[in-house]
């Protein structure tokens, strides 16, 4: 992806409501869901939701599809997938960044009886 891709789609999801969708969708897995399902989850009314929905596919995070009477949308994973590359391609000169833990030792704030 190009940095002006990449720039289209960071800024798609730098909006609460567009962000809440997109992660519906994520969620909802490639079957995706009805706008007005989206809605409902969501609770951004009909019109506002139609606006986000055109942001999102215009960055290309999302695609939809006419079932019956119903439009679907539904994640465009391999979207995600290219930004997440991108945005991680030359970390930590091919080094993991993430600190390994030990899933053994007890957390703040957690209960020890659990």
């Amino acid at each position: 992806m190009e940095s002006k891709d990449i720039i289209r789609v960071l800024s798609a999801l730098a909006q609460e409501s567009r962000l809440a969708v997109y992660r519906l969708l994520v969620q909802a897995g490639p079957e995706g869901l009805p706008a007005g399902r989206i809605a409902e989850l969501a609770h951004i009314p009909p019109s506002s939701l139609s606006f986000h929905l055109k942001e999102l596919s215009h960055a290309g995070l999302v695609s939809s599809r006419q079932e019956s009477r119903f439009v679907i949308y539904s994640a465009n994973y391999p979207t995600m997938n290219a930004v997440l590359g991108y945005l991680a391609e030359n970390c930590c000169d091919g080094i993991s960044c993430v600190p390994a833990c030990d899933l053994t030792e007890s957390q703040p704030n957690e209960r020890q009886d659990l």
